[in-house]
């Protein structure tokens, strides 16, 4: 595949709107492209991944760039509006910086730039902890402390953006000697000669996401893998962020499912108006969702409980509108949007994606029902 060329000099990342240029290019001309392939074929794109890099993509919400999470919002949306798959990854590469970044640790912010620019990559291994801390599953890795570090065993399941010589932030919770636990610790999981990924099942979509099994007997942990000893405070922390940058994945698929219904408008909008969830209806809630989107962008480190809440509340908003605009551009595309090469199909399963990452749209649910709660005075 011919590179795109994009803005590579780093003093560039500080213009949004060039970023967002470049970022919108390399998703036009590159991703739309192979969106069929990384769907049909479960194509890896690390290749498009570092055009991407390259323009800035991965950048905006660290703090060394300013923490514009708006930016890298934006350009996650551009991203999953020609593939719901590379707007996933975008977010496991973007949280990944994240948790380097806000480790604090020297040997992982020696790291930064390369994940930063697209040349080396790393995802996230956080949805069974999230599930953990909640008590909806138990934690997946074991801890023990050794000298200089840690000994980790256990299997983690459904890991995304990961391959032989990547990495990604986990959570493994520390017991003492009779069983009980004394915390957890939260570290980046260097996947080198001591990891065998396992193969996952085949899902109905998302299978250019390169996902796997992480099985691990004894691995060592070191002190330069340590990303929070404690983890609860860094998450508690960090919490918001995580989920606020989710909300780009789900705003692109529901551009992209309007850029679909709006497509076939010169040649089915004599019968597509009597179709409920018109084009310009989607439209309007979602440039709505954008305005409260930006507004939580400006403060993603806001520890009270009001804003976690409105957080949620986004993030649920984001899969139900997904759902609904999806749905809505198969309908206006008709028999072509029901092609199993049609944009429409695939967004259909990636709207039902966003629904179900965690934090899933039950668990959302659950999470808000938990904190109002909590509210109410005994």
């Amino acid at each position: 595949m011919n590179s795109v060329a994009v803005s590579s000099n780093q003093a560039l990342w500080a213009d949004d709107s060039q970023v967002l240029a470049d970022v919108s290019m390399v998703g036009r001309e590159q991703l739309a492209p192979a969106a069929y392939r990384i769907d049909h074929e479960g194509y890896y794109p690390l290749d498009i991944m570092a055009n991407l890099g390259q323009a800035g993509a991965f950048a905006g919400h660290l703090d060394q760039y300013g923490a514009r999470y708006g930016l890298a919002v934006a350009s996650m949306q551009e991203i999953s509006r020609h593939c719901g798959s590379t707007g996933f990854m975008t977010w496991c590469h973007d949280v990944c910086g994240l948790y380097m970044e806000q480790s604090g640790n020297p040997a992982l912010l020696a790291r930064l730039p390369d994940h930063t620019a697209g040349r080396t990559f790393g995802g996230t291994g956080l949805s069974n902890p999230m599930k953990a801390f909640t008590g909806i599953e138990k934690m997946a890795l074991k801890a023990r402390k050794v000298p200089g570090g840690y000994s980790v065993s256990g299997t983690l399941p459904w890991v995304s953006h990961i391959a032989p010589g990547q990495y990604c932030g986990v959570i493994a919770s520390v017991d003492r000697d009779d069983g009980t636990r004394s915390h957890e610790i939260m570290f980046l999981l260097d996947l080198d000669e001591r990891v065998t990924l396992r193969k996952c099942p085949e899902f109905s979509g998302m299978e250019g996401t390169s996902t796997w099994a992480i099985p691990l007997v004894d691995y060592f942990v070191s002190q330069d893998q340590i990303i929070a000893d404690p983890a609860r405070p860094f998450i508690q922390r960090v919490r918001a962020a995580f989920i606020l940058l989710q909300a780009g994945m789900a705003t692109g698929v529901i551009q992209g499912s309007i850029d679909s219904a709006r497509e076939v408008e010169p040649s089915l909008g004599h019968v597509n108006q009597y179709l409920h969830d018109r084009p310009d209806e989607l439209q309007a809630e979602l440039d709505e969702m954008t305005e409260v989107t930006s507004r939580l962008c400006q403060t993603p480190f806001d520890g009270s409980k009001e804003f976690l809440l409105d957080v949620l509340d986004l993030r649920a908003w984001g899969s139900e509108l997904a759902l609904k605009a999806s749905q809505s551009a198969l309908l206006h595309q008709g028999a072509r949007g029901y092609l199993m090469s049609s944009s429409p199909q695939r967004r259909i399963r990636e709207a039902h994606f966003v629904a179900i990452v965690t934090p899933a749209l039950k668990h959302l649910r659950w999470e808000m029902a938990k904190q109002m709660r909590e509210e109410v005075p005994a």
